[in-house]
């Protein structure tokens, strides 16, 4: 297994890896047919919604803002609500643990003068009589409210005697918790406790239980003291009211903090528009200045940064627009200039040319050097020739007087022709895309093969001329049909034509809606491919033809530096 396949099946999301396993497969087999067929469009469904959300989430500023400053808002409101309840809760337990140790004190001081020493008395009734009498005065204090609960527990009874004396519908060994019972009864035996002694006060949270399942638990105070000898007191303070109180302060802190939240999605979203819109105008007015609209400027509003981005944006804009009227009045006056120059030269042309033409037909009555300068003169006047044309078809193309008549045609044939007038190489300039690139391929091919090579598929028609001389460097190959460029500037002006005849095949390519384009490597040779629709009109979306070496060339390249390793 490569690293990236293992990579690949780390980013694979546990849905897929779930449904491809082969326990996966096995549960998806014995679906029913209309089940599976819901699960294929509800992640059909989740596939859709999920892109839209994230294009939406990478497009919009203002979605991210907001969503982001939401998500903080509510982990800062959750924190800071879950301490405060906390706080809250920690303050009522605090003020209920002095007031049970308030409460429980009154009552202790109250029932030591009652309590019996059951080893002094020969009835085992009469102390278990008076604890009983003793809880129901101390529960009276509660009043109608029942804000706690007595219990008395014996100690030191037969085991005929009732230990416990208090409500009959709690459950109390499940309500007094046995640590708390451990605890009173080691400070009960330590010392003796009576009227002139204070028994240390013990509490603990616990909960009221009831025998009867209809009456729910509830969370309480525990509170225990010795009395006497052979009693203990326990209280027990149910939390109610706090429970209620803290209930209240939750449902408060909640709606709170969900008005806080929306009011501060509203504020992010009310300040980031306050931002983004501006930058939207902004996107939208260079769209439009873009699109060729060089009059469009942005409104500025007040003097702050978005209305000094304003105001750049249109002085930039103003400048632009300057500068581009000024190409363009330079450029028609270049255009007017070849133009002029290219028709004025025609006629003198002309007659030079009858002129030379009738000293050639009779350069053998010359002598040797006469007709030697002759022949030079003939040659030199058809270079001169093929450059006015040239100049003619590019001023054309800047006039937009260029038309296309489409025909069907051949293209092997097209070829065919081109190919043979290239291998001649007798100096004469083409005035078509082929003949171009195949005379560019011959005349920068070092004498090396041109392969020629064509492809047709169901929308287009592919043509790519390959060398294997001097190539191109990188950067060049949109360079090389710029007009009058030239590859090497030293190069002599005898050889590489005269820097328009890819400039106009370009053109050309571009008026029959096609595409010519260029591939390159210093010392391996260029590949120059064209691409045209096979109907005129028709938008191309591909070629039928690589650009660059095929992959029987690749494949020998390679097999070539792995035997020299």
């Amino acid at each position: 297994m490569t690293v990236a396949s293992v990579r690949a099946g780390r980013r694979r999301p546990w849905t897929t890896a779930l449904r491809r396993s082969a326990f996966g497969r096995a549960v998806i087999r014995r679906l029913p047919a209309r089940l599976k067929r819901w699960l294929r469009v509800g992640r059909r469904w989740q596939r859709s919604i999920v892109a839209r959300l994230r294009l939406q989430w990478h497009r919009s500023l203002q979605l991210r803002v907001v969503s982001t400053t939401l998500v903080l808002s509510v982990l800062v409101i959750a924190v800071l609500g879950f301490f405060l309840v906390q706080s809250v809760a920690a303050g009522l337990l605090n003020s209920a643990e002095k007031s049970a140790i308030s409460q429980v004190e009154s009552g202790r001081t109250n029932a030591l003068g009652q309590v019996l020493d059951p080893q002094q008395l020969g009835d085992a009734e009469a102390p278990a009589s008076v604890a009983r009498s003793l809880a129901r005065a101390l529960q009276q204090a509660s009043g109608s409210t029942g804000s706690y609960l007595v219990f008395i527990q014996l100690t030191n009874l037969t085991a005929a005697t009732v230990h416990w004396v208090g409500r009959p519908d709690v459950n109390i060994p499940a309500t007094i918790p046995p640590t708390l019972i451990k605890r009173v009864g080691d400070d009960q035996r330590v010392k003796p406790f009576d009227n002139a002694n204070s028994a240390p006060i013990t509490y603990e949270v616990t909960t009221l239980v009831y025998n009867s399942s209809q009456e729910a638990s509830v969370p309480a105070l525990a509170v225990g003291v010795p009395l006497g000898a052979f009693y203990q007191l326990y209280y027990v303070f149910p939390f109610t009211q706090q429970q209620a109180t803290l209930m209240l302060v939750q449902r408060i802190l909640a709606g709170v903090g969900v008005a806080l939240v929306a009011l501060l999605a509203a504020i992010a979203s009310l300040v980031t528009r306050w931002v983004v819109l501006p930058v939207r105008h902004a996107a939208q007015a260079a769209q439009r200045l873009s699109a060729g609209h060089l009059g469009e400027r942005m409104q500025v509003l007040g003097v702050d940064d978005l209305a000094a981005l304003a105001t750049s944006f249109n002085e930039m804009a103003a400048s632009l627009q300057g500068q581009l009227r000024e190409l363009e009045d330079l450029s028609s006056v270049q255009r007017r200039f070849v133009s002029d120059v290219s028709h004025e030269l025609r006629t003198p042309l002309t007659t030079i040319k009858m002129a030379v033409d009738l000293l050639f037909e009779s350069r053998g009555e010359l002598d040797l050097a006469s007709g030697r300068a002759v022949e030079l003169l003939q040659s030199q006047l058809e270079r001169f020739e093929s450059l006015l044309v040239d100049l003619l078809e590019i001023s054309r193309f800047d006039a937009g007087a260029a038309t296309l008549d489409a025909e069907l045609v051949d293209v092997c044939d097209l070829v065919r022709r081109s190919a043979d007038d290239a291998q001649q190489l007798a100096g004469r300039r083409v005035e078509r895309i082929l003949r171009n690139i195949l005379v560019n391929a011959v005349v920068h091919g070092e004498g090396k093969d041109v392969v020629v090579t064509t492809a047709i598929d169901s929308d287009a028609v592919a043509v790519s001329v390959r060398d294997y001389g001097v190539g191109l460097r990188p950067g060049e190959e949109q360079k090389v049909f710029d007009r009058f460029w030239r590859a090497d500037p030293a190069r002599a002006r005898t050889t590489g034509g005269n820097g328009l005849g890819l400039a106009i095949s370009l053109e050309d390519a571009r008026l029959h809606g096609g595409w010519l384009e260029a591939w390159g490597e210093p010392g391996k040779g260029s590949v120059f491919r064209l691409t045209l629709p096979r109907v005129a009109g028709q938008e191309l979306a591909g070629s039928p033809l690589p650009l660059g070496p095929d992959k029987a060339e690749i494949a020998t390249s390679l097999g070539a530096v792995t035997s020299n390793g």
